[in-house]
């Protein structure tokens, strides 16, 4: 049995429990305090929210050791008293997280061997330091990074098993490409660019024709289940530098300009340097309107070649083969 812990925020850490645990051959419970991915087929723990009603901000970091564990909290306390008795009950032989530093300590402190699916960004803080020792192994869901060495102050092994999305493995449209057209996909985890943005960008590139996937956007946010769609007839794809959009439009192999939005950790923009480094147009900030014309010719010059090493299509079996070995099912 695993059991595997997934962060509330935006949609991608769900999309990974599910796009991973379809290769398992270890049964999974997962715990979150969102609702339940809808092609999960394991068992779901929900759990109360940690960060509702009076909360003791002044306390929650434990004096910088910790990330989220605010005193007397109800929510906090519940949730851990939730998983720690599962932990007894189950005896699973081990713990993802994905991701949750107090979680992973929980785990390691009820003597299961715990995995951390690692992140991007300048993750040196104590709080992720802990994180990082306490685990038996990292998971990278995307590339050895080609400019530089990973670091890894804890000595913990990293498996770099490339991105992986929702879409990988799934057959493509019919159809060839619309030549001139953009498709802009934002996710529902906020934004850095505001509506006048997206149209300064269209009306300096006469010519093209640009369709929007951004929830909450006056331009329109279009369905979720027209993406893969939107993604094939898209000649170039604008996307923001989150882990799971960027690999949408890797699997859909689509020329791209990657925008890094501002995040904890600067975590975007380190994946818009690794992006740069494998030949791919990315951006640290949503750039003025002038530069667009340049940017799309750039992405469309690029091509999709890139995309090949950074999501190179086995991603989820990958990490699912790392967890099934941590769990001791047999390769």
């Amino acid at each position: 049995m695993i059991g595997w812990y997934v962060h509330s925020h935006g949609a991608g850490h769900r999309q990974r429990l599910a796009a991973v645990s379809r290769h398992l051959r270890t049964p999974v419970t997962a715990f979150g305090s969102a609702p339940s991915p809808e092609d999960f087929a394991g068992d779901w723990i929900r759990l109360e929210r940690d960060d509702d009603g009076p909360v003791d901000r002044a306390s929650a970091t434990a004096g910088g050791a910790l990330h989220w564990a605010p005193l007397h909290h109800p929510g906090l306390q519940h949730r851990h008293a939730v998983i720690a008795a599962w932990i007894a009950a189950a005896r699973p032989r081990l713990m993802v997280t994905d991701v949750s530093v107090e979680v992973t300590a929980l785990a390691r402190l009820c003597g299961v061997p715990v995995v951390v699916f690692a992140m991007l960004g300048d993750r040196d803080d104590p709080p992720h330091r802990l994180g990082r020792s306490l685990a038996t192994t990292l998971v990278a869901p995307w590339p050895a990074p080609r400019d530089r060495p990973p670091r890894n102050d804890a000595g913990t092994p990293v498996v770099h098993v490339g991105a992986f999305s929702r879409f990988d493995g799934r057959p493509r449209p019919a159809g060839a490409p619309r030549p001139g057209t953009v498709l802009v996909l934002f996710g529902s985890g906020g934004r850095d660019v505001s509506d006048a943005d997206f149209r300064a960008a269209r009306a300096a590139t006469p010519g093209w024709t640009w369709e929007y996937r951004v929830p909450g956007a006056a331009e329109g946010a279009g369905t979720d289940d027209d993406v893969w769609a939107a993604l094939h007839r898209a000649e170039v794809v604008v996307v923001h530098g989150g882990h799971n959009a960027v690999a949408e439009v890797a699997a859909a192999r689509r020329p791209a300009v990657v925008v890094a939005q501002d995040r904890p950790f600067g975590e975007q923009r380190r994946r818009a340097e690794l992006l740069r480094a494998e030949g791919l147009v990315a951006l640290d900030r949503w750039p003025a309107a002038p530069e667009w014309p340049g940017l799309l010719e750039r992405a469309r010059a690029a091509g999709a070649g890139p995309w090949e090493r950074w999501a190179p299509g086995d991603g989820a079996q990958r990490a699912a083969a790392v967890l099934d070995a941590a769990a001791g099912e047999p390769g």
